[in-house]
């Protein structure tokens, strides 16, 4: 109904607004051209741009570009928005303009309608809140901070949390020798601590990778305004804006040696989906081992057993399923999905813009929350507390006839192939069928086939 709306005018001129809507014009335009999918960007990349609003509002000022009560409303509008005020007046869908223009222009009239009532007088979206910016350089600037923030503040804190409690975890099952595998069949025998320790080093590797991508990340376009020349902004704009930001949010960030680079291209963010895309991969690695590992319990592996944490059948009662591993696959799944879509939207780079801004925005930071909150997940409600089914282990060791390797350099490749065969083909350990097919005494044997000191590597003497 009319009296719930009001009416609004930017330059291609009048339009109707929700009355309690904090945005205007360009907002509610955006709203009507695409109602695509219901998604918009997450409250991550919303706060950075306030955050980026705030910080810009307060170097205008410094440079006498802004004036300070408007300058200074702008500042406190801001922190509204990053504290989480008001992220229902958010609403643009992410598929929108490439640029990201809709969503740049969503904050500035939210900011400048929040400022005004705080200054008493007008505070203009265009002018006083995107002064000295352009949608061009603020959205990839953006995509930068708030990556960068997630990444050291969230991401980083969580993978050094699983690999952490897988190491502790080893620790703990040092002791515990099982059957190796290789293409899913037995194998020279290995601790369990040797199997874990393979998983927190693709972890730590994972975040070695990410360490490594954020001197790049760290590099801002803000100051190349609409295509990298820096028209319209103050000359000392650039570098005043990545001083002040470094300042407040502790990290390195400085303006990129090319805005045409900042502009037009998104290779920085192509490489860190990259290393997000090797920490599914590895996440993947390990989810499948724990699913087979848990496997069972009567006719699978049953090497441990995953805590139970629900009922795994609407109709089958008392089973329990590795819900945990699953959940991990399939975020893993996720993130190997939105790699290729960074990838396809970082080749978007057309002279000097980069058009497909907002779903590299929205990717990239999902993935990064994805790999966060599972891997705090995949620590402490399978990897901390699953149990190991020593009894399991030892059956199968005993009659792994893949044991005789250990005689190899003693008996030959040819004699030992015999023992295997005969030890699985009878059922028997094969210390047993080794003790009669070979002049080893039955002391030797125990020596050289101690599935232990089989994990040692080298030549039992």
């Amino acid at each position: 109904m009319a009296e719930n709306y009001r009416i609004e005018k930017d330059s291609m001129g009048e339009l109707e607004v929700p009355k309690e809507a904090l945005y205007g014009a360009q907002t509610q335009r955006a709203i009507n051209n695409f109602p695509i999918s219901g998604l918009s960007l997450p409250s991550a990349f919303i706060k950075t741009i306030a955050l980026i609003k705030k910080t810009a509002a307060k170097v205008n000022i410094d440079l006498g570009e802004l004036e300070p009560a408007l300058g200074h409303a702008i500042i406190q509008a801001a922190q509204q928005i990053m504290d989480g005020q008001h992220q229902h007046q958010f609403p643009v869908d992410v598929f929108q303009t490439g640029s990201g223009t809709s969503t740049n222009m969503n904050v500035n009239e939210v900011l400048a309608n929040l400022a005004s009532q705080i200054a008493g007088c007008a505070v203009s979206a265009n002018d006083d809140v995107n002064r000295g910016q352009s949608s061009n350089d603020v959205i990839p600037t953006a995509i930068h901070i708030s990556t960068a923030i997630e990444c050291r503040k969230k991401l980083l804190p969580n993978l050094l949390h699983l690999a952490e409690t897988i190491e502790h975890k080893a620790v703990s099952l040092d002791d515990i020798t099982k059957t190796g595998r290789t293409h899913l069949m037995d194998a020279m025998p290995v601790r369990l601590s040797q199997e874990m320790g393979g998983w927190a080093l693709q972890i730590r590797n994972g975040m070695d990778r990410i360490n490594a991508t954020l001197p790049r990340i760290y590099k801002l376009a803000q100051g190349g305004t609409a295509v990298g020349t820096g028209i319209n902004a103050h000359p000392r704009f650039a570098t005043e804006f990545a001083k002040t930001l470094s300042a407040e949010s502790g990290l390195p960030f400085k303006p990129n040696d090319s805005f045409f680079e900042s502009l037009s291209a998104q290779d920085a963010m192509v490489e860190l989906s990259g290393q997000l895309k090797v920490i599914a991969v590895s996440l993947m690695k390990i989810a499948n081992d724990l699913r087979w590992m848990n496997s069972g319990p009567l006719a699978g592996l049953g090497e441990i057993e995953l805590t139970a944490l629900q009922p795994g059948s609407s109709i089958m009662p008392g089973k329990v399923n590795p819900v945990i591993p699953e959940a991990v696959a399939m975020v893993a799944a996720q993130v190997i999905g939105n790699d290729a879509t960074i990838t396809i939207a970082g080749q978007s780079g057309a002279f000097q813009l980069n058009v497909m801004l907002p779903v590299i925005a929205y990717n990239i930071l999902q993935s990064i929350d994805l790999l966060a909150n599972v891997s705090e997940v995949l620590a402490d409600k399978a990897i901390a507390g699953f149990t190991v089914r020593t009894d399991n282990l030892q059956q199968a060791l005993a009659k792994n006839p893949i044991l005789v390797t250990a005689l190899n350099p003693i008996i030959g490749y040819a004699l030992a192939a015999e023992v295997a065969k005969a030890a699985y083909i009878q059922g028997r350990p094969i210390i047993e069928v080794a003790s009669e097919m070979t002049a080893l005494s039955r002391e030797d044997l125990e020596k050289l086939l101690e599935p232990s000191h089989l994990t040692q590597g080298g030549i039992n003497e």
